[in-house]
């Protein structure tokens, strides 16, 4: 298995919109994801999206965003749209996937990541430091987590 940039892999773009659409969006939000994922292979800083890959075939996703949380602007870099396939899951991918971006971002010199989420407890087993309480637009309540990535 492989992470690589989803501009090494075009041809999965289609899969990744479709993942995090039905994941992460509303009914319609398609447009946004699709935008997402055709800004990421431009070359830009932000945001870019990896694609776990194995055998030719696309196993999971997640994104390195400028912005991840409107309420909270103020806070960057973020890791994103992290998604496993259902037949991929229990093998540590996500792990992966989060270790990935996490290496990524500590290559840009970044001192800290971001992420949101809607699961308790579930970040917090691969070392993200719950970060308090924010509001994902227009009225969900989610749980900040954030990631030294110097030796602070």
């Amino acid at each position: 298995m492989e992470i690589l940039p989803l501009s090494a892999v075009p041809h999965f773009a289609e899969q990744i919109i479709e993942w995090q659409w039905r994941a992460f969006g509303e009914e319609n939000s398609r447009d946004f994801f699709a935008s997402i994922v055709a800004s990421s292979m431009t070359g830009a800083e932000f945001p870019i999206t990896f694609v776990a890959v194995e055998a030719g075939k696309a196993l999971g996703t997640a994104g390195f965003w400028r912005c991840d949380l409107i309420s909270r602007q103020d806070l960057f870099p973020w890791l994103a749209a992290l998604y496993v396939d259902e037949h991929a899951r229990g093998k540590g991918l996500s792990a992966a996937l989060q270790q990935h971006v996490i290496e990524f971002a500590q290559a840009r010199g970044y001192p800290h990541l971001w992420l949101w989420s809607t699961f308790g407890d579930y970040y917090e087993r691969f070392g993200w430091i719950p970060a308090g309480d924010a509001l994902e637009y227009p009225n969900k309540s989610v749980r900040l987590y954030t990631r030294a990535l110097t030796g602070e």
